[in-house]
């Protein structure tokens, strides 16, 4: 396969620098500061949109480089084991990570959201308004995920 390379547009910027620290993250208030290159109104129109849809990557993590066997999400016991791709999280192919986000503010090229789940320095590759017509209406998951996000997003 081929590679390719991503450039960040920017940076976050919160109180949360422990990457081990992993629930908690519905009131978390981060800063998005885009890069200069894209100009103090690269963020024009946004104001206008409830959530956004932050892609960053997981550069805080180290790469594992296999990852064909099945595991518990957060190596919970009481969770079932799957592929790495059936969850979420950090430790996975390209690190890339993806949330949706409430807007709270939008300054020249400062994005202030709530509810990322990004630590502090953490490198955004994309920034997307949320719209409903691309969100699924009917979605469905295995019971496993309600526990496994029972306090992810609890402030």
């Amino acid at each position: 396969m081929s590679s390719f390379e991503v450039t960040p547009i920017g940076t976050v910027h919160n109180d949360r620098t422990d990457v081990q620290h992993t629930d908690n993250w519905g009131a978390v208030r981060s800063t998005i500061t885009i890069d200069e290159r894209f100009g103090e109104a690269c963020l024009q129109g946004l104001e206008g949109f409830s959530h956004v849809e932050i892609l960053f990557i997981f550069d805080q993590f180290p790469e594992h480089d296999d990852h064909r066997e099945p595991r518990p999400n957060r190596g919970r016991s009481d969770l079932p084991p799957v592929g790495v791709f059936a969850g979420r999280g950090p430790r996975r192919p390209n690190r890339i990570g993806v949330t949706c986000c409430a807007i709270e503010s939008v300054h020249g090229r400062e994005l202030t959201v709530v509810g990322l789940d990004a630590v502090s320095g953490t490198p955004v590759i994309d920034v997307k308004p949320a719209m409903a017509e691309f969100q699924a209406a009917n979605i469905e998951q295995p019971e496993w995920v309600g526990r496994l996000m029972s306090e992810y997003f609890q402030p």
